[in-house]
């Protein structure tokens, strides 16, 4: 069987916290990691292989070049922001690295594909923190990015309406999703094909594209909690996932 190699960068945070107890205060550690919402949802396909690289390690962990890179069919994005990898260990050297960021950009180009997930350091994120905006990478996804914050929380959830569901990423899983508790606002590019909106506005909420010889996609919202909360859970949380890693992959 013939395995489909997906890179998942991101999805993880170190914690410290400081518990006051009147003269008393406590500092705990602590580390999360939620990319096991992904990989558990896809450990029932036995052709997929996932390597996560979290974000402490990106900065010395994510490939260097584009031979490297491009042993990978997909690479995924997910609340990891530019500075992530942009930076690298030694930044007193000059040249500090390869612009990993370009890098990206001529994986995609030469065929591979690239997701981006939402979340507050994904797209510009929260404060601008994800700061993608202007990057080679937005020049290989499907959508353009605002210059500020570019949160829409919805408290309330919001279910997207699926507009193409028999394109081969939503092909054979229902219209009616679980509601979510935010999403990115960006802007499609000509060329690029909407496959869902959310909101009273209807914002794009997956949008695909061909870049070169590559492919990409813009998932607006959370690939885990929390405005992914009720996603992780849904029975078809990871045959979504299975179905757009095929289709990006030309599989």
């Amino acid at each position: 069987m013939s395995k489909k190699n997906v890179l998942l960068v991101g999805e993880t945070w170190i914690v410290t916290k400081f518990h006051t107890k009147g003269f008393d205060v406590v500092p705990l550690g602590g580390y999360e990691d939620f990319s096991v919402y992904f990989k558990d949802g896809l450990k029932g396909f036995e052709d997929i292989e996932i390597t996560h690289i979290p974000n402490h390690l990106v900065l010395s962990a994510f490939p260097q070049t584009l031979e490297q890179l491009s042993k990978f069919d997909v690479l995924i994005i997910s609340d990891c922001g530019r500075n992530t990898l942009t930076m690298y260990p030694e930044m007193f050297k000059v040249p500090m690295g390869l612009d990993r960021l370009q890098l990206i950009a001529d994986y995609v180009k030469n065929g591979g594909a690239l997701i981006m997930a939402g979340g507050w350091v994904d797209f510009q994120g929260f404060q601008g923190k994800g700061n993608y905006h202007g990057s080679a990478v937005e020049e290989v996804l499907p959508v353009n990015i605002l210059e500020t914050d570019d949160r829409v929380e919805t408290t309330q959830g919001v279910k997207p309406r699926i507009l193409v569901p028999d394109h081969p990423v939503l092909n054979g899983i229902p219209v009616d999703w679980p509601a979510f508790l935010g999403y990115q606002k960006v802007y499609p590019k000509e060329g690029s094909q909407i496959l869902a909106v959310i909101g009273e506005k209807e914002d794009p909420f997956i949008v695909v594209g061909e870049i070169g010889k590559g492919r990409s996609m813009a998932f607006t919202s959370d690939l885990a909690p929390h405005w992914g909360t009720d996603f992780v859970k849904w029975e078809h949380y990871g045959r979504f996932w299975y179905q757009a890693i095929n289709w990006l992959s030309k599989a």
